[in-house]
């Protein structure tokens, strides 16, 4: 039996990889005689430079500014003439205390120096994954980092962060990198919302960066004054589908760049190689740590059965949480799934010893389709 293993990460608890290691295991305890092939996925979030270095591509590091402007060292991934960027890895939620002064103050320059990094490396494609941002600033201060100058009504150059943007009368792109307008740069994102209004960047995405009622009403406000000088200077709209992503981070690209907004997953599974993949596949594993009614917008999981399911391949499922009922699953061609939480003593102890219950879960959802 020809067996394609292609899970997201877990997430606190295992890297994708970790979770394919730990699902080959399960497989290998039903059927012995197995041929595995382990293909992690992402679906453009956290995890997208993960699935490239186990696609395969070389790991690099730049030291770049946080989006505090703290110097950190950011790792992200070279393929040939790809790059694989993670803004989270220089700009990331994960990098700062959450509160109102970040929410409004977090920038995205350091995703702009690793841009430049890739670029000196002799990137050619630039992949950029933008889930996890600390930043509300439209992407400003990656271009900012690539040489535009972005200024107040005195000629100054304006404060980076979201709220700068609320004081932006100008930019100046006379100094930017043109090497980015001959650039290939694809944006993985699974969201769409636009980049400002109910629905926008800062509303929907500000809270869980630390900006309460107030600091979102700013933030959006400042991000529509972008949106207006960048119409301005350019001629494009950038408040489009998509663009409300990361803190409205496409929307400076969309303007200067010809880059494109792409489905996370779609692009991904490009990257890695799943299409090929699933042709020589009997059967299809694939799995992450919570498998909910979000995961039926694009997420990797319920991505992976639905083009095994063209195929006619049978797909197994394993999750830390499953909340989808099994009418739904086989809708996407799932024939089994089972959750950590129905092995596990309860979430604790789930994700404290993920690796032996994926293994577990996998084993079980075998023995039981």
């Amino acid at each position: 039996m020809r067996v394609l293993i292609a899970p997201d990460k877990f997430k606190g608890s295992l890297t994708a990889e970790e979770a394919a290691a730990a699902m080959a295991q399960g497989v290998l305890s039903v059927y012995p005689d197995a041929d595995v092939t382990r293909v992690p996925v992402a679906d453009g979030g956290e995890g997208t430079l993960e699935a490239a270095l186990a696609a395969g591509a070389q790991e690099r590091t730049a030291r770049v500014r946080g989006p505090l402007g703290r110097e950190v060292t950011a790792v992200w991934a070279l393929d040939g003439t790809t790059a694989v960027l993670e803004t989270a890895r220089s700009s990331g939620l994960m990098l700062v205390e959450p509160s109102v002064q970040t929410s409004l103050a977090a920038s995205s320059f350091g995703s702009g120096q690793l841009i430049t990094a890739a670029l000196d490396a002799g990137a050619q494609e630039i992949i950029l994954g933008i889930g996890g941002s600390a930043m509300t600033d439209g992407g400003s201060g990656a271009l900012t980092a690539l040489g535009l100058r972005i200024l107040d009504a005195a000629g100054e150059p304006v404060p980076p962060g979201g709220a700068g943007l609320a004081v932006a009368a100008a930019v100046d792109a006379s100094g930017l990198d043109p090497r980015v307008k001959d650039t290939r740069i694809r944006i993985a994102a699974d969201v769409t919302n636009p980049l400002t209004g109910h629905n926008g960047a800062a509303h929907v995405f500000g809270g869980q960066k630390g900006a309460d009622s107030s600091a979102r009403l700013l933030l959006d406000e400042a991000l529509g004054n972008w949106a207006r000088l960048l119409k301005e200077a350019t001629g494009v709209d950038v408040d489009v589908p998509g663009a409300g992503a990361a803190g409205g981070f496409p929307s400076a690209f969309l303007a200067f760049t010809d880059a494109r907004i792409e489905p996370g997953f779609e692009l991904i599974a490009d990257l890695v190689g799943l299409a090929p993949a699933l042709e020589r596949a009997d059967l299809v594993l694939s799995g992450e740590g919570s498998i909910d009614e979000q995961s039926r917008y694009g997420k990797a999981p319920l991505e992976v059965a639905r083009m095994a399911a063209e195929k006619g391949i049978p797909v197994v499922l394993v999750a830390g949480a499953i909340t989808l009922g099994p009418k739904v699953l086989a809708e996407y061609g799932v024939e089994a799934a089972v959750s950590l939480l129905d092995l596990a003593q309860g979430p604790e102890d789930a994700m404290a010893r993920a690796e032996f219950y994926v293994a577990r879960a996998t084993q079980a959802a075998l023995e039981g389709a």
